[in-house]
């Protein structure tokens, strides 16, 4: 009887240990902007929805610093920084784009327990990350 008691507790607590969801809005760790991360047809990308701090070109503000010049005219709202982001055991692995600096980075995103979101992005073995807060 105790291990059927035992098991059943390990099957309750599971859900507990599972990855935290990474979708909703997110405020940046720089607190410069929201992205709304949601599903981009088979996997998760996350876009500008807002500027908190507003940058040179206001809330109008471009591309500017695209290594891609046709995308260089584009509006920054709405702009996929993170893309391709598939599940792999709780990390889910694409790309970030940095639009500061025109960068696009391999990443991996993770869901903390606190609620917070883990986002790093790596170029080779130099990797960044921020933590990034739910949106109120």
């Amino acid at each position: 009887m105790r291990m059927i008691v035992a098991g059943m507790g390990l099957a309750l607590a599971a859900p507990v240990l599972a990855a935290s969801p990474i979708t909703g809005r997110w405020v940046t760790g720089e607190k410069d902007a929201v992205v709304a991360i949601a599903k981009c047809g088979k996997s998760l990308c996350g876009r500008i929805e807002k500027f908190l701090i507003l940058p040179p070109g206001g809330k109008d503000q471009r591309d500017v610093n695209n290594s891609d010049p046709a995308k260089r005219g584009r509006k920054l709202i709405g702009t996929a920084i993170l893309y391709g982001l598939t599940e792999d055991d709780g990390v889910w692995r694409g790309q970030v784009y940095d639009p500061k600096s025109g960068r696009t980075y391999t990443s991996e995103v993770r869901g903390k327990g606190d609620g917070s979101l883990e986002v790093k992005g790596c170029f080779g073995p130099i990797c960044q990350t921020q933590v990034w807060k739910r949106a109120s």
